[in-house]
């Protein structure tokens, strides 16, 4: 049975409570930083990268454990050694229901390692405060990403939100460089075509 008494808001400083304690660097993605960068929307999972060494998974079971939620040590070693395929590790909170997700900085990730590198320290006022999160850039290219293999029009949306809000406070010469190593340059292009045609039909006149 979930606790509609907890809101989300008060479910992501858990998480990071728990991080913090046990020593883990992060970076949180997702809907949770387009708030920051882009456009609100509603969501129920809060996305992270983190370098989660192994002798840090011990202490990070255990705070998580003591905010209920259970993330056993055995499973993150086990995906951590996980090279088949990208998957997070999820952990549930037991008695709302909110989910956590870690996506793990692994060896010869350079994007993942570049991401956490350019994290921003941001203010997100009452009652998260000062958190880090994916640079503006970054979340792009994630959503890039994500987008070519989903096609989720949900990250179109996102992208397109941080282009309008961050115009010319964006770094594109880092993001048109990623795009390119990553695969992503010909759905960046339609990408930033179709935002611009948005720009263009919102700030015409009328006759």
């Amino acid at each position: 049975m979930s606790d509609t008494s907890l809101d989300f808001e008060d479910f992501v400083p858990m998480v990071l409570q728990a991080l913090e304690a046990a020593g883990v660097k992060y970076l949180i993605g997702g809907a949770v930083a387009v708030w920051a960068w882009g456009e609100p929307r509603t969501t129920q999972d809060l996305d992270l990268v983190v370098e989660l060494p192994f002798e840090s998974m011990a202490v990070l079971s255990k705070e998580l454990k003591a905010r209920d939620m259970l993330v056993p040590v055995d499973i993150m070693i086990d995906l951590t050694l996980e090279d088949r395929a990208d998957l997070p590790i999820n952990a549930i909170h037991m008695v709302s229901g909110y989910k956590a997700e870690f996506f793990l900085l692994k060896p010869g990730d350079e994007f993942r390692a570049a991401s956490l590198a350019r994290r921003r320290l941001v203010d997100l006022g009452p009652p998260l405060g000062e958190v880090y999160l994916h640079a503006p850039e970054d979340l792009i290219l994630n959503k890039l990403r994500y987008f070519s293999i989903s096609q989720q029009p949900k990250h179109i949306r996102d992208i397109a939100g941080i282009l309008l809000n961050q115009r010319d406070q964006l770094d594109y010469s880092y993001v048109d460089a990623w795009a390119g190593r990553l695969g992503l340059t010909g759905v960046w292009r339609e990408v930033q075509a179709q935002v611009e045609t948005l720009n263009d039909s919102g700030t015409r006149k009328s006759p």
